[in-house]
């Protein structure tokens, strides 16, 4: 034996040494021991911080749920007013039909919703208003230029039609603070909070109110309904906090909008006649929870106006602490509320202390059992490890055919795996002394042979590769070889056409055509779904059976396109395939065109660059998406004056984003046009494209970009 070993062995037995079961007794017992000290210390320390936390928490989550409620609630009726309007605008009832805006009020109110009231006020004075009444029946209000300044009263029947004359009384909506609200801020917001009284009840009631204004904003009337806040009052009553938490709503103001605790936010003072609503401020409510919760938010934020975000207070009343939250709750429409959430300390101290004997008490059993328990334990482990510790010591000797076998009064599954493992390394070393050479040779030639599999494969796959890119090429240049040519396009009479297409792919799925037969110009745009070549052939087969046509001298626009669909419907079919395409087909001729089929808007621009956009969607069906669509087809006309044009395009242009997600849009599309109208044909869509690109960026572009302008000179 070398010095250097020996030297090294003697500081190995000079180290501290122990036995096995006091190596892992002591390991175990002492963290115990440690952790139920510490867990106790924790426990009596952390008590307060955890009341404090909890109720945070709590707290928090409570006026967060609150808040969710109160906008679903609310966002509700502005959703209605919303939907009245896109009724309006879509003409699906005219504002001056007070009969169709009575049934179609009647079907929302009808059913005792939470829209109780649903009425409209315009310039002229007129009103109409359906409203539900809490005996179930349903009253119309009307007021016309017939009835003058008198607003009558009808009882409505089960059909929504007026069945009964009530009353009648002067009544004057465009001096209502809801009409006035709606019209000096010109945009979607709400009334005040006011009081509603009937046979019945008394109850605070808000609006929602929405200015109709025509395409020249000029207003038309005003929209509005009446919501419950009582409905708000249940929520937070029926709400569980804790056993003595309560919550409440306020405006900035300080007054009251809804409390778990106080039925009524407002005092009913006087009798019949001489009654009169006086709204609670919360500061000085009966309630001396809210009343102190209030004042403590004033206090410390000097104005409850300048509460923007979540913010949590603590305060002490009669000797008791109480953790408050509070809440904005915005819609940005003018919503302008905060939600509090208030909680005593009590309801958690007592939870917290049993908490703390509990842990400590099950600590100390645990500290007893886990000492007994690794006593007996390091026996079982300690006995078969010391067996296999000589047996290891015999094999590193060269005794390769020792085994181990031991039974012991419990048989633990890691102690029969180490020694199954044990023998196993036994058996294994033997045979690896014994046929370690054989097992190389043959692993080397299975890795040659599959070295050589891998090798011919990606042999095949650059081949595969390379032809696949020569077909996509020769596609891609077919596909440029059939575009107008700029020749074409300037021999066309009486016309100033540029056109402009580029691929987001090697083939692109749009299309685009200009044809002229005996004096007639066709222009055709199309976008074929997805790109690549399948989405190229459709665009090919396209333009064949748009040329096919023309030069057949088919200008009925329902005979153009059916034909055109059927014979694509069926290329796809026999294709299994699923691709679609939208297609719209322009026929000029004499200072006139006429449009058909379904794609993006057309935008039809005057020689003063004013613009008009022309829908497309009730002109024809996708096609090759269905047999037949001849029942979808229609076309329109317009007249064409020197100086006028039109601009066609796919949904590449408008749908352009930019690094942050921003479409380029319609809007400003119509922007660059009318801007550049006074250009030729070809400077437009130089124009077009450039801020195309301005507006895109480094993002990468997704979609095929094509553009036609036509311009009659």
């Amino acid at each position: 034996m070398s010095g250097k070993s020996l030297k090294y062995q003697q500081q190995i037995y000079q180290r501290p040494r122990f036995r096995l079961r006091t190596v892992l007794v002591t390991p175990f017992v002492i963290p115990i021991i440690a952790s139920t000290i510490l867990v106790g210390w924790l426990s009596f320390r952390n008590g307060g911080q955890a009341i404090n936390d909890l109720a945070n928490q709590l707290n928090k989550e409570t006026a967060s749920r609150i808040e969710d409620h109160v906008l679903q609630y609310l966002n509700k009726s502005q959703n209605t007013l919303l939907l009245t309007e896109a009724g309006i605008k879509s003409n699906n009832f005219k504002l001056d039909d007070f009969d169709g805006l009575r049934r179609y009020f009647w079907q929302v109110v009808h059913q005792g919703g939470f829209e109780a009231y649903l009425a409209y006020g315009n310039e002229r004075g007129e009103f109409v208003g359906v409203e539900y009444q809490e005996n179930g029946t349903v009253q119309l209000k009307i007021r016309t230029l017939d009835t003058g300044e008198i607003r009558k009263v009808y009882l409505l029947d089960s059909n929504g039609n007026p069945q009964k004359f009530l009353k009648e009384s002067e009544y004057e909506p465009r001096t209502r603070p809801w009409y006035k609200a709606a019209k000096e801020l010109g945009k979607p917001t709400w009334s005040e909070i006011f009081t509603a009284s009937s046979s019945q009840n008394t109850a605070l009631q808000i609006s929602p109110v929405r200015p109709i204004y025509d395409e020249n904003r000029k207003l038309l009337g005003v929209l509005s309904i009446n919501i419950r806040l009582s409905r708000i009052t249940n929520f937070v009553h029926e709400l569980s906090i804790s056993p003595n938490g309560q919550s409440f709503i306020m405006e900035r103001s300080g007054n009251l909008v809804a409390s778990s605790i106080i039925k009524q936010p407002f005092k009913v003072i006087g009798k019949e006649s001489d009654r009169k609503i006086e709204r609670i401020e919360s500061a000085k409510s009966d309630n001396s929870v809210v009343a102190t919760t209030a004042q403590n938010l004033q206090t410390r934020f000097s104005s409850l106006d300048s509460i923007k975000t979540i913010q949590q207070i603590k305060f002490s009343l009669n000797e008791e602490v109480y953790f408050a939250t509070v809440t904005p709750i915005s819609d940005g429409q003018g919503i302008n509320w905060l939600a509090v959430v208030v909680v005593p300390e009590k309801d958690f101290m007592e939870r917290i202390k049993a908490n703390t004997q509990t842990t400590v008490l099950l600590c100390l059993l645990t500290l007893i059992g886990a000492t007994a328990i690794s006593v007996f334990t390091s026996s079982l482990i300690s006995r078969p490890i010391i067996r296999l510790t000589q047996a290891s010591k015999e094999l590193a000797t060269g005794s390769l055919d020792l085994r181990v076998h031991t039974v012991d009064i419990i048989e633990i599954d890691e102690i029969d795996t180490l020694e199954h493992s044990f023998n196993t390394m036994a058996g294994t070393l033997q045979e690896v002394f014994t046929t370690l050479e054989d097992k190389v040779m043959e692993r080397t030639t299975e890795l040659a042979n599959a070295n050589a599999e891998i090798i011919a494969l990606n042999e095949k796959l650059k081949q595969e590769n390379l032809r696949m890119a020569t077909e996509l090429d020769v596609a891609r240049q077919i596909q440029q070889m059939i575009l107008p040519k700029p020749e074409e396009l300037e021999s066309i009479v009486d016309l100033d056409i540029a056109g402009y297409m580029e691929p987001a792919d090697e083939i692109g799925g749009d299309y685009y055509d200009v044809l002229e037969t005996d004096g007639v110009v066709t222009l055709g745009i199309g976008d074929v779904t997805g790109h690549g070549l399948e989405s190229g052939i459709l665009m090919l087969m396209t333009q064949t059976a748009v040329r096919t046509l023309q030069e057949i001298r088919e200008t009925d626009p329902v005979k153009f396109l059916s034909t055109l669909n059927r014979t694509l419907f069926k290329n796809v079919q026999r294709m299994d395939s699923e691709k679609t395409l939208t297609l719209a087909i322009v026929n000029y001729t004499n200072g006139k065109i006429v449009i058909s089929g379904q794609h993006e808007e057309i935008i039809l621009v005057r020689k003063n660059g004013q613009i008009e956009r022309i829908d497309t969607m009730s002109l024809g069906f996708p096609i090759a998406l269905d047999s037949e669509i001849e029942q979808f087809i229609s076309h329109a006309t317009f007249d064409l004056d020197l100086g006028d044009g039109i601009v066609l395009y796919t949904d590449g242009i408008p749908e352009a984003i930019n690094i942050n997600k921003v479409q380029y849009r319609v809007e400003r599309l119509c922007e660059v046009i009318s801007k550049s109208w006074h250009k030729s044909a070809s400077e437009i869509k130089a124009d077009i494209i450039v801020d195309v690109r301005r507006h895109i960026g480094t993002q990468k572009v997704f979609d095929d970009i094509t553009l036609l302008v036509l311009k009659r000179i």
